[in-house]
């Protein structure tokens, strides 16, 4: 539909006089008495007002641009700040026979060890897996697992291969705690690797990690047997009340080294477990 409009002068027109509108200050909103000077054409706007435009667009080059010249960079996940990766876990394995009959025996001091060890950390081992009673806690902000395979001592690599095969945990991180007749009672040894020494259950770990002896271990002292008592004997003897009262001393300092190896290093925790005189806590 056309419209036309005419502008028509009315500043002379004698009706308009008469009522005076162009004193009322109000009427000025809704008349104009002069017609204006151009008639203008409003044209869409194509490209609007950086003030206008709250849109982004991406382009090839992974930047961000608004209306204005400046760019940002899109954060992309290969440019973003690395988190650190979490720790591994560590296996901590201690040594012994299952069954009441070897509690507090010699070849049962990697068992106690490790029941020290989840008493101080606050690791619970009361579920069996892998053939082993087994627990899951921390130390620091280290995760380690603990386990005392309950196969028996001679087949306790079967426990600990498929422990160590199951989480994929590496050599240098798997620390098995046992007693030692080469030691004296009492001394702590901790090494970064080496063979069986004639320990069957070092023997067995080591033929299921397919050979390997590149694995720390801890050597509890519990001395040579006496005179010419027989050595399979004498490991599973009990331990004397005077005995028993230095490992207590033991068992705290071998914690401690665990600890340190943990979240310090092997080679402090070796200088404070191999020192002559480890301290007594």
């Amino acid at each position: 539909m056309l419209v036309i409009t005419r502008y028509v002068s009315l500043s002379h027109s004698p009706s308009l006089k008469a009522a005076n509108l162009l004193r009322v200050p109000n009427r000025r909103h809704y008349y104009s008495l002069k017609p204006p000077h151009k008639l203008l054409k409003i044209k869409p706007m194509l490209n609007p007002p950086s003030s206008l435009s709250s849109s982004f667009t991406t382009n090839n080059n992974n930047t961000i641009r608004t209306s204005s010249s400046s760019t940002e960079p899109i954060p992309s996940a290969s440019k973003e700040s690395a988190k650190p990766s979490p720790p591994q876990p560590w296996l901590i394995v201690g040594l012994g026979n299952p069954g009441k009959r070897y509690n507090s025996t010699r070849h049962n001091v990697g068992f106690e060890m490790v029941d020290r060890i989840a008493e101080s950390e606050g690791i619970s081992m009361s579920s069996i897996s892998f053939k082993a009673l087994f627990g899951k806690g921390f130390i620091g902000n280290i995760p380690v697992m603990l386990a005392k395979p309950q196969t028996f001592m001679n087949v306790s690599g079967e426990s600990v291969g498929a422990i160590v095969a199951y989480y994929k945990i590496p050599l240098k991180q798997v620390l098995v705690i046992y007693d030692d007749m080469d030691l004296p009672f009492a001394k702590l040894r901790l090494l970064p690797k080496g063979g069986h020494g004639g320990h069957n259950g070092m023997r067995s770990i080591i033929d299921h990690l397919k050979g390997s002896r590149d694995f720390p271990r801890l050597r509890i002292g519990i001395g040579r047997p006496p005179g010419k008592m027989d050595a399979a004997n004498y490991v599973l003897r009990p331990f004397t009340k005077e005995e028993n009262k230095e490992l207590d001393f033991v068992f705290q300092n071998g914690s401690e080294a665990v600890r340190i190896l943990l979240l310090e290093g092997f080679d402090k925790s070796a200088n404070y477990v191999n020192s002559a005189n480890p301290l007594k806590i």
